[in-house]
């Protein structure tokens, strides 16, 4: 489902397993989790798989993914990437640093979020704009997830470049629809899906103020992409 949101430059690979064979990971990322749950060994295993076909798909060999802070990974010279994972689907995206500045991509089940989590992610304007929770198992698109997903993307996009970290009260979100919702849910039946645009509260100049994405709801998963391009100061017109 990824692939749908990026332009043909990126290479993208995603996968619904929740584990891969043994063996799959490079020495220097076994000892990253030899300490580490199976849930968490599984969600970094299976997301790197994705990467290294994502690296294939840009004709270059398969490397080990390290991470920085915070678990930001590490990609190779010249390569800018990004990584999501939940239950039921894990994707990974890439590009070259030539054809794109940052990129991020997200992965969320497509339900409401936990009680309590919508107010702490949400400003008082996106919660007017996207309305009240939908309950669960109503077949109603639930745009507190999808606006949740959606600040992830930013914030994977912003970090790499600009070193700080983004909190979600920094990007103010509004979102538009596009595709055909078909009965209304975009779960078990036809995709939902859209574009969104982050006004960013919090400025660099490495970046435009305000980033652009879309988002896509299908089969009970909520994905999102943000993509910079290198020269988006000429595309924007500064």
């Amino acid at each position: 489902m990824i692939e749908l949101l990026l332009p043909a430059d990126v290479s993208s690979a995603s996968t619904r397993a929740e584990t891969v064979p043994d063996g799959a990971l490079f020495p220097e990322e076994e000892a990253l989790i030899a300490r580490s749950v199976a849930k968490r060994r599984n969600d970094f295993a299976t997301a790197r798989a994705c990467a290294r076909r994502a690296m294939a798909g840009l004709g270059l060999p398969p490397v080990a993914v390290l991470h920085g802070h915070r678990g930001r990974p590490l990609w190779p010279a010249g390569i800018v990437g990004t990584l999501t994972h939940c239950v039921g689907y894990r994707a990974a995206a890439l590009a070259r640093a030539t054809d794109v500045l940052s990129l991020g991509i997200d992965a969320e089940p497509h339900a409401p979020l936990p009680t309590g989590v919508r107010e702490l992610v949400t400003l008082p304007a996106e919660r007017e704009r996207i309305g009240p929770p939908a309950p669960e198992g109503t077949g109603e698109t639930h745009w507190d997830r999808i606006l949740f997903s959606a600040k992830e993307s930013v914030f994977k996009t912003w970090y790499p470049v600009t070193g700080v970290e983004l909190d979600f009260a920094q990007a103010d979100l509004t979102f538009h629809r596009t595709g055909s919702p078909g009965s209304g849910d975009g779960t078990q039946g036809p995709a939902a899906e859209g574009t969104f645009a982050a006004r960013l509260l919090l400025t660099d100049p490495a970046l435009p103020t305000t980033l652009h994405g879309r988002w896509r709801v299908e089969d009970d998963i909520v994905a999102t992409a943000v993509l910079v391009r290198p020269d988006w100061r000429e595309n924007d017109g500064l």
